[in-house]
């Protein structure tokens, strides 16, 4: 597992980002890595967490003096404990860009909440390159574990402590990840007064996992205000535990459903979530394959944040019941369209939504493909089929 830091993607893109700033803002969920990737890459670099009491009361009580204490700049984790680091990062980098001497480096790192990505948004608005990481992607799970199963990869999610045990160390690990960030933090963050109903709203979610995700139905479920349950989807997803995919919405004369569909950024969490607990149980549960379509989307939304770029992405259904699972927008405006199949035998069928959007879309989608669990292969602009493993090889180059 030590090695399995070289493989990750974004490396590259945040060794270049020091040619065009001297701040990087690195967020993502909490144990997705940020930590051990900057201290390995920096390890020259002073580093500070700001969840060391002792660390945080010097930072407050003289934020100018911490910051300039080390002529090379310095490590900053956990900025969301005291976001205000910002505003003082700006005078500070502001100065130094009109001065002769050498350049301090300083990385930020944070689990995103609202106070940390407005401060660094403002504040910093091009002084710093802000930069996601998201848990593993299937490639880089395949680079150190080659064999891994399907359902392995579903149970374990993508956060690298969970890769270096057992089953029933993935069961504790996931239990103690929700119990302390989920629970504890989370619930800080937004005052919730009684955990038992955010508890049934966070399961609801995760068994609505692929489909619509409508605020008034899960209302009346957990019995809480429609306000209420806009505020926990905002906070989840702005914690990286959540996010929606919005419909795709174009000049095409069609009437097409506007609710975004749910899904969680690890299918670890979800799973447990789920009570699920071994493979043997994930083969035979009736939402598998949504788990298995929300591992493949994940990976979409991997590769574009490892590549420092925005993932443009959208689901299509209308309200004669076509859909197509994922939509990918271009730079150019142009569409590549995926479906999403769990099962190992390729069937023809399985490109039926596909081609009823290429009469919809016309020349504006320019290429589609399904991605499936199974072996056969067949790499093409229109009509592709190939192992979900291995899109990102023939697909997304």
């Amino acid at each position: 597992m030590d090695n399995l830091l070289i493989d990750r993607q974004l490396l590259s893109a945040i060794k270049n980002i020091f040619q065009y700033f001297s701040v990087l803002t690195l967020t993502g969920p909490r144990q997705s890595g940020k930590t051990t990737l900057c201290r390995k890459l920096f390890a020259e670099l002073p580093y500070y967490n700001f969840e060391d009491a002792s660390t945080l009361s010097a930072v407050k009580y003289d934020p100018k003096a911490f910051l300039t204490k080390h002529k090379e700049g310095m490590i900053i984790d956990e900025a969301q404990r005291f976001p205000e680091i910002f505003s003082y990062l700006q005078v500070l980098v502001d100065e130094q860009n009109f001065s002769e001497t050498e350049k301090k480096k300083f990385i930020v790192t944070g689990s995103a909440n609202f106070a940390l990505m407005q401060q660094a948004s403002q504040s910093m608005a091009g002084r710093t390159a802000i930069l996601t990481l998201l848990p593993l992607s299937s490639q880089e799970i395949s680079n150190v574990f080659p064999d891994a199963t399907t359902n392995l990869r579903i149970l374990n999610g993508g956060y690298p402590a969970i890769w270096k045990t057992d089953d029933e160390g993935r069961n504790l690990l996931l239990s103690n990840y929700y119990t302390t960030y989920v629970e504890r933090d989370l619930r800080s963050m937004i005052n919730i007064k009684d955990l038992t109903q955010f508890n049934t709203f966070i399961r609801l979610c995760a068994g609505r996992i692929g489909s619509e995700c409508n605020a008034s139905t899960l209302a009346v479920e957990v019995g809480v205000s429609v306000p209420t349950i806009q505020s926990w989807f905002s906070i989840l997803e702005a914690s990286y535990i959540i996010y929606r995919l919005s419909p795709y919405h174009s000049n095409i004369g069609k009437r097409l459903v506007k609710t975004p569909k749910l899904y969680f950024y690890d299918t670890g969490l979800a799973s447990w979530l789920m009570g699920i607990r071994s493979e043997e149980q994930l083969a035979i549960h009736p939402l598998r394959g949504n788990l298995f379509e929300n591992m493949v989307i994940n990976d979409f939304y991997k590769h574009f944040y490892n590549h420092g770029e925005r993932a443009d992405l959208y689901f299509y259904r209308d309200q004669g019941q076509h859909e197509v699972d994922l939509l990918q927008v271009a730079p150019d405006g142009t569409l590549n369209a995926y479906e999403i199949k769990s099962g190992k035998t390729f069937r023809t069928d399985y490109f039926d939504g596909l081609h009823y959007l290429q009469k919809v879309l016309g020349d504006r989608l320019v290429s589609t493909a399904v991605l499936y669990d199974g072996n056969e292969e067949q790499i093409q602009k229109i009509d592709s089929y190939c192992n979900y493993r291995n899109f990102l090889l023939h697909l997304l180059k």
